[in-house]
């Protein structure tokens, strides 16, 4: 029996994708957290329970791409030229924030180390708001014309991308909000209890008014929904994303401080299934299938025999970064400051 390739690389993509916005979604809602700790030992603690793992995480991203790239090129011609500037943006944030991770490390005047905290914020801001904002570029669909980009430059551009883009700084937030109550003590994690209660108020608020507008504003994905009987199918999303909402709310009255964290990426999880049941089985809605999309079933057996290889190897690294530096963050530890 011959192996549906498309479909083998289509959830290669969807696992490299969701993994990253997993690992360095925490990474980037933390940056975003930044703005509301103005004290250099607050700061200094939050940059440390990342800065192990903060490049890694973006492996995902690349693997995620290179998948895209290899196994489905008709991706490249037509979402990069349907979000070139979002793009480019985000990797101009990825790349102040980077930058600003390492030299506010080595800042040694007072005064140029605030302004490695600004473009850690900003480099953060931008890159989540830039990937939320692709997000509802891909929601909202593509025109293609034989296999290419065919409209124009700013379709991307509209309310419903920009609300997504800020639905995306709230995930993070909450997932960064999540790590931190896991990773530190003290005060520093009281505050973050406190912040968790309006951001999982607002996370679940973000999911719902997405939600609602994508099945009134788009008609294909209404019809995916209500209209080919795989209703009851879908309706356990929603309903697993008001429970973890709950338990969020009750881990963090009840003083949990891994629960917080695991509940967060649950309700990511949730939210990633829908857009994927959204689409599904396009990768460029409304009209590219994975298999219209697809590269030859020679390129992708060879890319798949690498995949095979270097996939474990990546997971197995992060997954040891995360053992290696497993435990509390406190002040005075060494670190990034």
């Amino acid at each position: 029996m011959q192996i549906d390739l498309p479909v083998v690389w289509a959830a290669i993509t969807g696992l490299g994708v969701f993994i990253y916005v997993m690992l360095d979604g925490f990474d980037l809602g933390i940056g975003l957290l930044f703005a509301f700790f103005e004290a250099k030992e607050d700061r200094d603690v939050m940059m440390n329970t990342i800065a192990p793992m903060w490049d890694g995480s973006e492996t995902f991203l690349v693997l995620g791409g290179a998948a895209l790239y290899g196994a489905f090129p008709v991706v490249y011609s037509t979402l990069l030229p349907a979000n070139y500037l979002p793009l480019i943006l985000m990797v101009v944030g990825l790349i102040f924030r980077g930058a600003a991770f390492e030299l506010r490390a080595k800042a040694k005047a007072k005064r140029t180390r605030p302004a490695w905290d600004l473009a850690f914020i900003t480099g953060s801001a931008l890159a989540a708001l830039c990937q939320g904002i692709v997000l509802g570029s891909l929601l909202q669909g593509t025109q293609v014309t034989d296999g290419r980009f065919s409209s124009g430059s700013f379709d991307w551009f509209s309310l419903f991308s920009v609300f997504c883009g800020f639905g995306v700084w709230v995930t993070y937030a909450a997932l960064g909000c999540g790590w931190l109550i896991l990773k530190t003590e003290g005060e520093l994690q009281r505050k973050m209890r406190v912040l968790m209660r309006p951001l999982a108020c607002a996370l679940l608020g973000m999911i719902g008014l997405i939600s609602l507008w994508t099945v009134l504003g788009l008609p294909a994905i209404s019809h995916r929904w209500f209209n080919t009987g795989n209703l009851g199918w879908f309706l356990p999303v929603p309903v697993l994303v008001l429970a973890c909402v709950w338990g969020i709310l009750h881990a963090v009255r009840r003083r949990h401080e891994a629960t917080p964290f695991v509940l967060t990426l649950a309700v990511s999880f949730l939210g990633y299934s829908g857009l994927l049941i959204s689409i599904w089985p396009h990768l460029v809605p409304p009209s590219l299938t994975i298999w219209d999309a697809a590269s030859s079933h020679a390129s992708q057996s060879f890319l798949l025999v690498g995949t095979t290889v270097a996939l474990p190897v990546i997971l197995i690294y992060n997954g040891m970064q995360y053992r290696v530096f497993r435990g509390k963050v406190r002040r005075g530890d060494g670190g990034y400051h």
